[in-house]
């Protein structure tokens, strides 16, 4: 059996924390995975910003409620999913993900857990496991399921290296350049015939 792993950020809907910052007029908090490999780094120093703004999930989800997929994800997505199989494997948070996995007609998605006070404060988060993507892809694969994952940031490079063929959908000119036999695509139709032709391999 093959199962397609997908990223979700940057290759089904926008950036969250990019859409954040820009209606919260915060620069700072537009780094992502495609610009900080650490996640943990990453997080930590966006926490430590949303503190020092008092800003919490509230706020987050009211510009979450905005946002939209990319123009021709949910097409992409729609024929996808009646060629193969199909998982959303993400760094993202269920308090994030949970109104756009409606607008995408409630996809598997395996995601993180934000740790939020009750007065709406974000307190921490826990990952699903270390280096989640790579973990989820080798479990999948240790009970027999061929892997074919696509991404677009420094967070999905090991699921897509590991995954019996990987792609990267998007992606940074960085990234393309450091890992040029990874075939890249900027449009869902080629896109989706590769996904395609990876699952219909022998």
């Amino acid at each position: 059996m093959k199962l397609v792993c997908l990223d979700l950020e940057g290759v089904l809907v926008p950036e969250i924390w990019i859409a954040f910052s820009e209606a919260a007029g915060i620069p700072e908090l537009r780094l992502t995975t495609r610009d900080e490999p650490d996640y943990d780094k990453l997080m930590r120093y966006r926490l430590k910003i949303l503190k020092e703004r008092g800003l919490g999930l509230p706020q987050i989800r009211r510009v979450i409620e905005g946002i939209r997929p990319l123009p021709g994800a949910r097409t992409f997505l729609r024929r996808l999913r009646e060629r193969a199989q199909v998982v959303i494997l993400s760094d993202t948070f269920s308090q994030f993900a949970e109104p756009l996995m409606k607008q995408l007609g409630y996809p598997t998605l395996l995601c993180n857990e934000l740790e939020v006070a009750p007065d709406g404060t974000i307190t921490g988060y826990r990952m699903r496991a270390k280096h989640s993507k790579l973990s989820t892809v080798r479990a999948l694969q240790s009970v027999g399921i061929e892997t074919i994952a696509a991404g677009d940031s420094y967070n999905d490079l090991e699921m897509i290296l590991a995954g019996r063929r990987g792609f990267l959908f998007r992606t940074t000119d960085a990234i393309r350049q450091a890992y040029p036999d990874i075939p890249a695509f900027t449009e869902y139709k080629a896109f989706l015939e590769a996904l395609t032709a990876a699952v219909e391999e022998p």
